[in-house]
């Protein structure tokens, strides 16, 4: 069961993490420049998570032909529903 999005209180840099989520289609790696390197911390990404906002999913890449994990997050359609408002 998918919890209920906290929209009431969605702070400023919530909302900025949001829209550069809604602009990926794919979602973003959290270490890529969209996120971390542009100052989004991780409490911001996992405080969307737990409300509802986003979804995180740990993928598997190969780079240089090993294997590595990476943290993908993306927007849900109740974080698309939150920035519209």
């Amino acid at each position: 069961m998918v919890p209920e999005p906290e929209n009431q209180n969605i702070r400023p840099s919530h909302l900025r993490v949001l829209r550069v989520l809604a602009k990926t289609q794919h979602g973003c790696d959290v270490n890529a420049y969209a996120l971390l390197t542009r100052g989004f911390k991780l409490e911001i990404m996992a405080a969307l998570v737990r409300g509802g906002l986003a979804t995180i999913r740990v993928e598997t890449v190969e780079e240089s032909g090993l294997p590595i994990e990476i943290a993908r997050i993306r927007i849900t359609d109740a974080g698309r529903k939150a920035i519209q408002d």
